[in-house]
């Protein structure tokens, strides 16, 4: 994993970390050792993970305010550095997806705030620790930013513009490792909101395509686009 500089323990800051591949991945983390910070908007899912891990400071509150980001970097300030952060927390939007035509701009924006401008300011408040340490970026994308998927427009549209700010970020900081990761189809509630009233059992857990994020982690290939499969059994170049 990534080696820490100022403190003894690696430390990673999981946005959106309460339910899906947020908490997921914070439990492996926890497991790995990593100290953690945590954030999320459900207060009570948010109290029984922190009961679960010992490692862990967690924050309640929104990512699209900035007094939330704040106080994020102020819990990270209090572990002497950052590691590796990881903007998972995501908007879908209206459920059932609309298509563009009846898109709600409020709703638009909102995503917008959501996916792209919070994990950008984030970004940028944490930037002078993740440059310390030589650390990691994750920005979770989605295959909807790179193909038409109808209904998708407002969700996909952001996560490629997340997709392209992940690019740039990673062409302008050369001591930070900025990955976009596309995790695929995972049974999680926000992809049961894409598809109300359907089925969705066959979709894999969030917790098997944890490993394949910490294969990334550990292998620390070139700032970029990558998909969770990239790292089952194939080459990545460093």
């Amino acid at each position: 994993m990534t080696s820490p500089t100022s403190h003894t323990r690696p430390v990673a800051l999981v946005t959106g970390a309460s339910r899906g591949f947020g908490k997921a991945l914070a439990m492996a983390l926890h497991d790995e050792g990593w100290q953690l910070v945590l954030d999320a908007r459900d207060r009570d899912d948010l109290a029984e993970l922190d009961a679960a891990l010992s490692l862990a400071v967690t924050v309640v509150g929104d990512v699209t305010d900035p007094l939330h980001r704040e106080a994020l970097a102020a819990a990270v300030s209090v572990f002497g550095g950052l590691d590796l952060l990881v903007n998972n927390a995501s908007s879908l939007g209206p459920s059932p997806l609309p298509s563009l035509f009846s898109y709600p701009l409020d709703a638009a924006r909102h995503v917008y705030e959501t996916n792209v401008i919070a994990p950008l300011a984030l970004s940028q408040l944490l930037l002078p620790s993740l440059r310390a340490s030589r650390g990691t970026i994750v920005n979770i994308s989605s295959d909807a930013a790179v193909q038409p998927y109808e209904g998708w427009g407002g969700y996909g549209s952001s996560k490629a513009a997340l997709d392209q700010l992940s690019a740039v970020l990673g062409a302008e900081e050369q001591a930070v490792r900025v990955y976009a990761v596309d995790p695929g189809d995972m049974r999680t509630d926000m992809h049961q909101r894409a598809f109300p009233g359907e089925d969705i059992s066959d979709r894999p857990a969030p917790e098997s395509v944890v490993p394949a994020l910490l294969r990334l982690l550990q292998v620390s290939p070139v700032s970029g686009r990558y998909l969770a499969s990239d790292f089952a059994t194939a080459e990545v170049r460093r």
